[in-house]
């Protein structure tokens, strides 16, 4: 079987695996819907590529306008419901979109006052501060999820009202505006850690990550897997396993390397005698792993480098030797089952 042969294996099962997305139900759009939304994420890429090579704004400044432009995609890309319309924008998210970037401004537009006015929030502060906490809840639910919401609103919960519980777990009270301070006005709440790395690095591997997948690195990545070892034994798992371990260079992201890389492998394995969910388990595993893979690892690595103010290079070294390991053992464990199993690979032909 010719490595074409093998990538045309499994395109039956491609429409359903691309029905599902690591993030929420997303609009369906056609027309200038969509050329809007492609407006808006071209000019946010031109925005973030604009900040890396010549950081003209203030750190706070960078991270607002970075969450204004994820808010603003977020309302056009996602509707509000699963069951919503998802092949129109309806004129409420527009609303919303309009609103969380026109907020986003605010931080730099009146960048000198709030600086000379630093912990004596007004008025108008606690107004946008808290409309920018409630539209950043309501894009996270309908991007991640009710969970996450639920948690962090729990968190403000007991941030509000723990002055009222029982005294082993109460704590003295804060002020509205010390709440909204915290988590709008300064570096250590949304406009966090997270966020600067967000805005600085993570941003430009996965736009660069982007580029190579659209570019046909996927398809490669599979072509030398199955020239390597796809006539070994057990063949199909050993391609996803390295598969997996290429693509995880580029994307960071565990589910973006099964959505990509798997829906081309689990069939394979299927199709050359391995159960479905043996097949399931080793492409789940081996994509994992992706998130550990140097150089583009998950949003933690970032965030080590950040918070542990070392150079990104620092963790990428340390995390070589791991990830190496971590793909020998996937790679010995598909060998041993296929022995167990008497699977051969694909014919060399």
């Amino acid at each position: 079987m010719s490595t074409q042969d093998a990538q045309e294996s499994a395109p039956n099962e491609a429409p359903a695996a691309e029905a599902f997305d690591e993030t929420g139900v997303k609009r369906e759009l056609t027309g200038i819907p969509w050329k809007v939304v492609a407006g808006v994420a071209l000019a946010f890429s031109t925005y973030q590529l604009f900040i890396a090579s010549f950081s003209p704004l203030s750190s706070l400044v960078t991270r607002s306008l970075h969450v204004g432009f994820l808010l603003l995609l977020a309302y056009l890309m996602y509707p509000i419901g699963p069951r919503a319309d998802r092949h129109r924008i309806v004129w409420y998210d527009v609303v919303f979109a309009a609103l969380a970037f026109g907020l986003a401004l605010y931080h730099w537009v009146f960048e000198e006052a709030l600086i000379q006015r630093s912990g004596d929030a007004t008025t108008t502060d606690l107004i946008v501060g808290t409309l920018v906490v409630v539209l950043l809840f309501e894009a996270a639910r309908r991007v991640l999820g009710i969970a996450l919401p639920i948690i962090c609103a729990a968190f403000l919960a007991y941030g509000m009202l723990g002055q009222y519980l029982p005294s082993i777990i109460a704590h003295r009270g804060y002020g509205f505006d010390q709440i909204v301070g915290q988590l709008y006005l300064g570096s250590e709440g949304i406009y966090g850690i997270p966020t600067l790395v967000s805005a600085t690095y993570i941003f430009l591997f996965i736009l660069f990550g982007s580029f190579l997948e659209h570019a046909g690195m996927i398809n490669l990545f599979n072509s030398i897997a199955l020239g390597f070892v796809g006539h070994a034994r057990g063949g199909p798992a050993k391609v996803a396993v390295i598969s997996s371990g290429l693509m995880g260079t580029i994307s960071g992201s565990g589910v973006a390397n099964v959505l990509t890389v798997g829906q081309f492998t689990i069939p394979l394995m299927k199709r050359f005698g391995y159960s479905s969910v043996f097949a399931g388990a080793v492409e789940a595993t081996s994509s994992m792993g992706g998130q550990i893979m140097p150089p583009v690892m998950g949003a933690v690595a970032f965030i080590m480098a950040e918070t542990l103010n070392v150079p990104y290079v620092a963790i990428v070294k340390a995390a070589v030797i791991p990830a190496i390991l971590y793909y020998v053992t996937a790679f010995w464990m598909v060998h041993l089952e296929a022995g167990r199993a008497g699977l051969h690979g694909l014919p060399k032909s």
